[in-house]
């Protein structure tokens, strides 16, 4: 039976070395990794940040709902982008919005024909004050996916940020509990909660959320 993967795609991971924006190379780099999995039988689903367009945190003049819904916008220029770039290569890819902008990119419902070899998910859960992460703990119960794994800039689980603090020790294995009681900041609390509830992933190990694209990427694959 095929394995489902749901990817979390922070924005910043598009904009390598750039910091802002998309870097062409690096998103290539992700397709590989991406069609690796596919010709291995897997089918692939991404849910898309924005951060490398627009971070709420670092606008904080502009009301919280209006700087949400503004990154919802950063990430439907992602996933058009990315289904652009997948494309190219031969990736029959596909994105999704959960707000409506037909002109743009397909609306999401929830019964849409998702035959395409690539799903990209955009738009978050389309209300504000729920993070990406959330919304791709939701797709991945939708979806009824076997592991959700988040791409992101470090290199695993840390008991603190270690890019903030040298002495952050990596984690290489924990569960929920430990992640909700320790307040390890793998993903937010309801994204973790969503999962949890949704035994997803399926070994119940929160260590397979997450891995780097600082690195040579790998999407685990077992």
């Amino acid at each position: 039976m095929e394995k489902k993967i749901l990817l979390k795609l922070s924005g910043e991971s598009l904009s390598g070395n750039k910091c802002y924006g998309i870097d062409k190379e690096k998103v290539l780099e992700i397709a590989k990794e991406i069609k690796e999995c596919i010709d291995l039988g897997f089918s692939i689903s991404i849910v898309v940040g924005g951060g490398n367009f627009w971070r709420g945190k670092d606008n904080s003049f502009i009301t919280k709902p209006t700087t949400d819904y503004i990154g919802m916008l950063a990430t439907v220029m992602n996933a058009l982008a990315l289904e652009d770039i997948f494309r190219q290569i031969g990736i029959n890819a596909k994105a999704f919005s959960a707000i409506e902008m037909n002109k743009v990119i397909d609306f999401y419902k929830r019964d849409n024909s998702l035959n395409n070899e690539v799903i990209i998910f955009a738009a978050g859960t389309s209300n504000p004050y729920f993070s990406t992460d959330t919304a791709a703990a939701l797709r991945a119960a939708e979806i009824k996916a076997d592991i959700l794994v988040k791409a992101t800039n470090v290199d695993g689980i840390y008991d603190k940020d270690p890019k903030v603090y040298n002495d952050a020790k990596l984690i290489k294995e924990t569960t929920y509990d430990e992640v909700i009681n320790n307040k390890l900041k793998v993903m937010d609390l309801t994204a973790i909660t969503l999962c949890m509830d949704n035994s997803i992933p399926r070994t119940n190990k929160t260590n397979k959320f997450v891995f780097t694209l600082s690195l040579p990427p790998r999407i685990p694959t077992s």
